[in-house]
């Protein structure tokens, strides 16, 4: 994004980044860190910014919370540009965490056997959570290792992908594996098709959704059942992209160019 062109808010969400305390601090306490702490962040961060309406962009598990968002406060959206596209459904969840277990055995297998054995018919998500808050560092550290290495295997399928979450540093991984479980340990804070039930809400509200064909992360049915839901949305399927890679940046960039084009001309 050309920020001679736009005016960019971007945030560190709570638990990551310059926001404090991280998430990976053994102390750290995330019961306010949940879906509608975070939607109400957001609102309060463009409150304080004096913008009246603006767009939304986010990738992945931002898709979610923008949809969340959006269809909480439609009257402060003007359009959005969502890529990797998400919607925060357990099934979504056990896709991730179980079903590619059937497509990736032998890395499944690793990635269950840190879990305790009495747990590993469970919710998986929230065994590993289990895991990155024990008190034992020992343990924490070798849970995130393990729930990036299993990420990376299941990114993409597109020829060349190459692991971006297991070469990271501990102390990131660390982060994101913390809230990424805790999220989906909680089913993200959201009821079961939430997303789904209130497209009514954003309907009328212009869309660009960005999707690789080889995401094996998150299959494009998401984006696809959305898209239908959504007479406002176009759909962009990227041929050479998992869950992001590929030429997705460039086709991202191109639909928020687009979009604002589109807004400047109504």
């Amino acid at each position: 994004m050309d920020p001679s062109r736009y005016r960019l808010v971007i945030f560190d969400q709570r638990g990551c980044g310059r926001s404090r305390p991280l998430a990976s601090e053994p102390d750290a306490d995330l019961a306010t860190n949940t879906t509608d702490h975070l939607v109400a962040d957001i609102e309060r961060l463009r409150a304080h910014l004096g913008i009246d309406r603006w767009v939304v962009i986010g990738g992945s598990w931002g898709v979610t919370l923008g949809l969340v968002y959006a269809q909480r406060y439609p009257e402060r959206v003007l359009g959005l540009v969502l890529g990797a596209v998400t919607s925060g459904r357990w099934r979504e969840t056990q896709w991730i965490t179980r079903d590619m277990g059937r497509i990736f055995p032998r890395e499944w297998d690793r990635f269950v056997e840190f879990v305790p054995e009495t747990e590993r018919a469970g919710d998986l998500a929230a065994a590993y959570a289990r895991l990155l808050a024990n008190p034992d560092q020992a343990v924490r550290e070798e849970a995130a290792r393990r729930w990036c290495k299993w990420e990376d295997t299941h990114m993409s399928l597109a020829p060349g992908f190459e692991p971006h979450l297991s070469v990271r540093e501990l102390s990131w991984q660390l982060v994101f594996a913390r809230l990424v479980t805790h999220y989906w340990g909680h089913g993200c804070f959201l009821a079961d098709n939430e997303v789904q039930a209130n497209m009514e809400k954003i309907a009328q509200i212009p869309a660009t959704l960005v999707h690789g064909a080889y995401d094996v992360s998150g299959p494009l049915d998401t984006a696809w059942e959305l898209h239908k839901a959504w007479p406002a949305s176009r759909l962009v399927v990227v041929d050479d992209a998992g869950h992001f890679g590929g030429s997705m940046g460039e086709r991202f960039t191109a639909a928020i160019n687009a979009m604002a084009e589109q807004l400047q001309a109504t």
